[in-house]
């Protein structure tokens, strides 16, 4: 329990600082605003920045983890981390995309890198629940940010905040050193970083017939995702009459369920055995989620929106764990960083991809409500897929324990 226990809780506690500082930005974004003049909606352009750049950071995650350990890029990624919010503090404009080049640089390679941890410290029958477990990070992160730093900005304003939060990364990067030694006796020092080998793990990805379809099938999932976070207070707010304030809260309920999903959903698959199946079934459930929230009208009572919500978490946020449990179960030996370095590229397409298309599609006079079933058909087919395409592969893959 003890060799379980200690790389999860580093793994865990990273995710969650890399998550916070990544959200702390939308957060301030309207002192920002108010303070400099510039539109709030910019964070937009700032969040395509970081995940653009977190892309390019989990392609060479692999080689890196392997030369350098998962730890010790653990703890790049934090520093990463601090240094952008530092540019951010600054309010000048240009440190600005600085500050979301090293926030992406950081965010990008922290899931390899646990992956990596915890592929050699998890048994093949718990891998799912302890994968999802260490994914809570993301909402949890997420909703750290939400409840604590607005009460920064009303203490020091949204500088202090931002410093405040670059500090909690850099005192994670000192606590996650006394494992370094241990969770990191597998690193190739000499290993060359040369661009063959850090275009390895999209190779890899890529020439996997059932790693390709996962990777494929995340990017529609996170896209789903994605359009969630980022329009669901909005849409509430303009189209369905609810006040800012329950809005906020309802996007709370997202956040909620996606942290129970992560956990539930991941026990499931380990006790049925079917992770494969359980990824289709989420991609369903999230699609029909995505349809219900787009039904919403005034006459919705708040607890039906409530729950509603928290069932699109629970599904459109929730079902992180279970792939890359799958991803790490389907990687050769010590390949698990590699494996989803590269299907994160997909992942974070997806990211990239959603937000966009959704605002294309209100733009051009397609209601929230299409809109939403738009983003969700092509979700619904991917895990329709999953059901249909059962390789004996992955049978014998979904039956261990």
């Amino acid at each position: 329990m003890r060799s379980l226990l200690f790389p999860l809780a580093v793994t865990l506690a990273v995710q969650v600082l890399v998550s916070m500082a990544v959200v702390t930005v939308p957060v301030l974004a309207p002192a920002v605003a108010a303070e400099t003049g510039a539109s709030a909606s910019h964070v937009g352009i700032f969040i395509a920045m970081v995940y653009g750049a977190s892309m390019a950071a989990s392609l060479v995650s692999g080689p890196l983890v392997q030369r350098f350990g998962a730890i010790r890029l653990s703890q790049a990624c934090l520093v990463a981390c601090a240094v952008g919010l530092a540019c951010v503090a600054t309010g000048v404009p240009a440190l600005f995309v600085v500050g979301a080049l090293f926030l992406g640089m950081g965010y990008g390679p922290v899931t390899p890198a646990s992956s990596h941890i915890l592929a050699k410290s998890t048994p093949p029958e718990k891998m799912s629940f302890i994968f999802s477990l260490k994914q809570t990070g993301v909402p949890i992160g997420g909703a750290l940010a939400g409840a604590l730093v607005p009460a920064l900005v009303l203490w020091g304003g949204w500088r202090v905040a931002a410093l405040a939060v670059a500090g909690a990364c850099l005192a994670t990067f000192i606590s996650a050193q006394p494992m370094r030694e241990a969770l990191d006796a597998d690193r190739i020092p000499d290993r060359p970083l040369v661009f063959s080998s850090l275009a390895g793990p999209l190779r890899y990805t890529l020439g996997d017939p059932v790693l390709r379809r996962l990777a494929f099938c995340s990017f529609f999932f996170a896209a789903l995702q994605l359009c969630l976070i980022t329009f669901l207070v909005t849409y509430l707010t303009l189209n369905v009459g609810i006040s800012l304030v329950a809005a906020g809260l309802m996007l709370a309920a997202a956040q909620a369920g996606g942290v129970i999903g992560r956990i539930g959903w991941g026990m499931i698959a380990d006790r049925w055995g079917r992770p494969m199946y359980v990824l289709g079934l989420l991609a369903i459930a999230m699609g029909a989620a995505a349809v219900a929230t787009g039904r919403f009208t005034p006459q919705w009572s708040v607890v039906s929106v409530a729950l509603v919500c928290a069932a699109f978490g629970a599904t459109a946020i929730g079902w992180n764990g279970v792939y890359l449990a799958q991803v790490a179960r389907l990687a050769p030996p010590g390949k698990a960083g590699d494996a989803t370095g590269g299907a994160l590229v997909f992942t974070y397409g997806g990211v990239l991809f959603g937000p966009p298309a959704f605002t294309f599609l209100i733009e051009g006079g397609v209601s929230y409500a299409w809109a939403f079933v738009v983003l969700a058909a092509p979700a619904v087919a991917c895990g329709l897929w999953l059901f249909g395409r059962k390789t004996s592969a992955v049978r014998a893959l979904d039956n261990t324990r």
